[in-house]
């Protein structure tokens, strides 16, 4: 992926925050998510996973202030970072993120429904913006690619979140849009698949597939609807299993930011599994030690880049 050559950054904090941040942070907070429904399977003191969802919280919540006070010094940053495929993919991600910080507190009570209800007009705000960019943009930006699972279907990540904070008519309604989006996005991503081939800096993108089939997985749980749960965990392991056969072709083009979209849907795997219980208790443990052992060392290098200020420059992220 090129870029053309970027504008020195002014002086002033967080004038340049990349939204390229957010899809590791997505996945970090899905990880500890994950790991709060694991507690029970593996026997942890329940502690030690809140200390770590903690912990991400606080990352997610400093990233989402830092690109608030990107925002707040020009709000134009918003429309210039949707035009680009990683400006897109790490703003919808960051919505995401804020449903998660909403479920991640729950149990504690406070802000946790103020931060959902807050995430849903920012995600409506956001599919609105989307759409206006498309509109007024090039032909080939409306080409639908696995980025739109995260703006479209991402409401299921909402579902997630009014379970876990007991809002049932919030989170049914999500569900059924998100199911309804993300099967439409399946059939055209097939169609164009079968057709095209994906450039290899792209590949990484694909997995992002994966994340709404578990997550409607585990949240038909929820509802008791079992055999949409069986469908989404069987159509979610299976699509696993291709992406763990293809992973070379998947990271033919080495390292780069986009591995940020190989985290979340990880996380909503293993989670769907565990959510499922019987006999997906054990694939599930596994597919949550292995995400573990993927997400963290993935989200700490795209940090490191962010720390660097090098993240921006390799996403060509915009300058307020």
């Amino acid at each position: 992926m090129t870029f053309a050559p970027s504008k020195p950054t002014p002086k002033g904090l967080f004038r340049r925050t990349p939204p390229a941040i957010f899809p590791p942070i997505l996945g970090l907070m899905g990880l500890g998510i994950a790991w709060r429904r694991g507690v029970g399977a593996f026997a942890l003191p329940s502690g030690a996973v809140e200390l770590f969802l903690g912990g991400v919280t606080l990352i997610a919540l400093f990233a989402l202030l830092a690109y608030g006070v990107k925002i707040a010094r020009r709000p134009g940053v918003v429309i210039e970072d949707l035009r680009i495929l990683p400006g897109r993919a790490g703003l919808a991600a960051a919505v995401l993120t804020l449903y998660l910080v909403a479920a991640a507190l729950g149990p504690y009570g406070g802000f946790a429904q103020g931060i959902f209800w807050g995430a849903a007009l920012l995600h409506l705000a956001l599919i609105a913006t989307v759409i206006r960019v498309f509109a007024t943009g090039p032909a080939e930006q409306r080409r639908v690619n696995p980025v739109w699972q995260l703006t479209f279907s991402g409401w299921i990540v909402g579902a997630i979140a009014g379970l876990a904070l007991g809002l049932t008519t919030p989170a049914l309604v999500m569900f059924w849009v998100a199911l309804i989006s993300a099967s439409a996005i399946w059939v055209i991503s097939i169609g164009q698949f079968a057709r095209e081939r994906v450039p290899a800096p792209l590949r990484p993108l694909l997995a992002i597939h994966l994340a709404p089939a578990a997550l409607l997985g585990t949240v038909a749980t929820g509802f008791e609807a079992s055999g949409i749960a069986a469908v989404m965990a069987g159509l979610a392991a299976a699509y696993l299993l291709v992406l763990l056969l293809s992973v070379r072709w998947l990271t033919a083009a080495g390292f780069s930011p986009l591995w940020g979209a190989f985290t979340f849907p990880a996380t909503a795997a293993a989670g769907c599994f565990l959510a499922q219980g019987g006999d997906w208790t054990i694939p599930g443990a596994v597919v949550l030690i292995a995400a573990t052992v993927i997400v963290i060392p993935i989200a700490v290098k795209v940090l490191q880049l962010w720390a660097k200020g090098q993240l921006a420059l390799k996403t060509n992220a915009a300058i307020a």
